[in-house]
């Protein structure tokens, strides 16, 4: 009987043993990333909010990372065009995609190939910003409560550009439409950033753009800020009232974040947004982001995933309440 508990206790101690050598192993070495150039597609046209904030992040990341992080502008069909070729790229972190608020608003209109929710890997939400209501010099009007004014006594005849049936500038001023119960004639763009060209020029009378893009015209005095959609006053233009405060409840924010491929390596996921989140803390891009009127968010991936889920069921509530169809 000794020899069989003999032979029992050696067996416990050599599993014992052979269990502390394996806690003991280290975890298996991640391969190393990044080893070549990594493409961040920016589904809109050259000079719009995403495209201006995603160089940024791009020259800051590729100094950190010590690869060349390129800029890929991808225009056309609202940004769909250029986020369904993030979503469907090889999931090995060597494409993500930066994109604005328009993501959900073109989900909340179209019927997509992809779910903006479900077939993608979240990254990190950059920031949230407001964006700015500007009219053309020409425009006879100087405020919310003027152009409210305007629209209805003349509806139909000002005609405002987005970057594209269902794109964020456009749900912004279709939910103005319908809080404000004025009528006005939408001009879709491949890109705000066409569109904010076009009012510069006078072919557009108003523009509900984004503010890294639309403060330097403002301060310029090319074009003229009449409301901002967040709740409080944007520091980028600090004397340009909340449009809430003439039509109550409006409140639109406008987000900024990064995202891959579904099933995204989680050792690529993290070390992006932890480097980005490293970069959103730091003095110099902090101000840049407030100057642009952005708030830096940053915070783990799921936070950006929750921050799509409501901002798709959002905008499916204005695009019902307007009848938005996917084609003007």
């Amino acid at each position: 009987m000794s020899s069989i508990r003999s032979k029992q206790g050696r067996g416990v101690l050599c599993a014992l043993a052979l269990f502390a050598l394996i806690a003991a192993a280290p975890a298996p070495a991640q391969p190393k990333y990044p080893t070549r150039p990594v493409r961040v597609i920016v589904p809109y046209a050259p000079g719009g909010g995403a495209d201006v904030i995603a160089r940024i992040v791009a020259a800051k990341l590729s100094e950190t990372l010590g690869q060349s992080v390129i800029v890929d502008n991808r225009a056309g069909g609202g940004g769909t065009i250029g986020s369904e070729t993030a979503v469907r790229a090889t999931p090995d972190g060597y494409t993500l995609a930066f994109v604005s608020g328009a993501y959900t608003t073109m989900a909340a209109v179209y019927k997509l190939p992809y779910d903006a929710v479900r077939d993608i890997t979240p990254v990190v939400q950059v920031g949230e910003a407001s964006s700015i209501a500007v009219v053309h010099p020409s425009v006879p009007v100087k405020s919310v409560k003027e152009l409210i004014a305007y629209a209805r006594a003349n509806p139909g005849k000002l005609n405002y550009g987005s970057g594209g049936t269902g794109g964020f500038s456009h749900l912004l001023v279709a939910l103005f439409e319908l809080m404000a119960d004025v009528r006005m004639t939408h001009i879709p763009y491949k890109g705000t950033g066409p569109a904010l060209n076009d009012l510069l020029g006078g072919q557009l009378q108003v523009i509900f753009g984004s503010t890294p893009s639309t403060a330097p015209h403002v301060k310029s005095g090319k074009v003229r800020a009449i409301g901002v959609t967040s709740r409080e006053r944007s520091s980028a233009v600090p004397d340009v009232p909340p449009i809430g405060e003439t039509v109550p409840g409006y409140y639109a924010p406008l987000l900024y974040g990064m995202f891959g491929p579904k099933d995204m390596p989680q050792h690529v996921v993290l070390l992006w947004n932890r480097e980005v989140g490293k970069l959103l803390q730091t003095r110099d891009m902090k101000q840049r982001l407030v100057t642009a009127g952005i708030d830096p968010v940053g915070g783990p991936p799921e936070r950006f995933r929750d921050e799509l889920a409501a901002d798709v069921a959002r905008w499916r509530k204005v695009v019902k309440a307007a009848n938005i169809k996917p084609t003007d």
